[in-house]
């Protein structure tokens, strides 16, 4: 399934279905053994077992989502990525991906080929891992079990495409012998984030809701999605609203009845579209229009494939990536807000 209507969708379930997004932040629910440290084998609790990862591995496939980012991040250049169709190049490779390489001076490496409904357990054989990482993804247990037989693999901790990504950070440094730095790289991204609502006093208290219109359906994200989350870092407050209106649809959002957007009340909506056009349609849209704060002009857009996958959820690469973007966005829609 293309990884647009995943991201729209942002269901915690397996592939075949629309992705969803991570969950909150938190202690990692991927737990490693007591005796386990750094420079040592490890093993890794997940949602099909456990796995124990050699120490040190060297060759690194990563599959689904932020894993790539997380190994960079952490110095480890994997030797195969996953080819992402969304939001990357003509090569599948995302930008902040790119850039990273760029800086590390280290080649582009080996891309997976795209296979929506299964890994490509050849292309991975070719690639002789040490490791493969898919702790954001959603592999099957018949799968998981076929890839372990390539390498140690070591899968989600709880449901499918719902790791949190600050968990998929710190799993991927255990995974790799390097959790200190994970916690580094995590500091890193909080001190980015804290410097951000500082920046903004203006952000601290006011409302804000989080929303997606595409293909005729209405998505708002609820206070556990991680979209949502960095947006309580910067100083945002979750508006009632979505609470209110929540209907059950899943643990990280829910869709809402255009009959009921007027009742979307919040200081400032954060909508997400992949073209301008799309960005334009939601502020002109009789649908739409009703939103209080589309009314009186308060809406931050995310516009673009690249940006709105930034968030979606975010990485270790891809929240420092797009933040400033994101904060000059809300910072447009806060003026004059009350």
């Amino acid at each position: 399934m293309p990884r647009r209507l995943k991201l729209a969708a942002l269901t915690a379930s397996a592939l075949a279905t629309a992705l969803v997004l991570a969950g909150c932040a938190g202690s990692s629910t991927a737990e490693s053994s007591p005796a386990a440290s750094d420079g040592a084998p490890v093993t890794i609790e997940h949602a099909f077992g456990e796995t124990t990862v050699p120490a040190d591995p060297q060759r690194v496939v990563t599959l689904g989502w932020g894993s790539t980012d997380a190994a960079i991040a952490l110095g480890t250049i994997p030797v195969a990525i996953p080819f992402e169709g969304y939001a990357g190049d003509e090569n599948g490779v995302l930008p902040w991906v790119a850039d990273a390489l760029d800086k590390a001076g280290a080649e582009t490496p080996t891309v997976l080929p795209e296979s929506p409904d299964e890994p490509p357990y050849e292309a991975i054989a070719e690639a002789d891992p040490d490791v493969i990482l898919a702790v954001y993804s959603g592999i099957t247990e018949e799968q998981y079990e076929t890839l372990s037989q390539i390498a140690p693999t070591v899968a989600y901790p709880g449901e499918a495409w719902s790791t949190p990504w600050r968990d998929v950070v710190t799993t991927v440094g255990k995974a790799l012998g390097k959790s200190a730095q994970a916690d580094e790289v995590l500091a890193g991204i909080d001190a980015q984030l804290a410097d951000a609502a500082a920046a903004h006093p203006e952000f601290k208290g006011k409302t804000i809701a989080a929303v997606w219109d595409t293909a005729g359906t209405f998505y708002v994200y609820k206070k556990a999605d991680p979209r949502v989350e960095f947006l309580l870092d910067l100083g945002f407050e979750n508006a009632p609203a979505v609470d209110e209106l929540a209907n059950g649809d899943a643990t990280f959002y829910y869709t809402l009845s255009y009959e009921q957007l007027d009742k979307l009340d919040a200081d400032v909506v954060l909508s997400y579209s992949d073209t301008q056009d799309e960005a334009d349609a939601f502020l002109s849209a009789p649908q739409t229009s009703v939103i209080p704060a589309v009314a009186a002009g308060h809406v931050a857009q995310v516009v673009g494939t690249s940006y709105v996958s930034a968030v979606s959820p975010p990485t270790a690469l891809s929240l420092p990536w797009g933040l400033d973007s994101l904060v000059d966005a809300l910072a447009g829609a806060t003026a004059d807000s009350k």
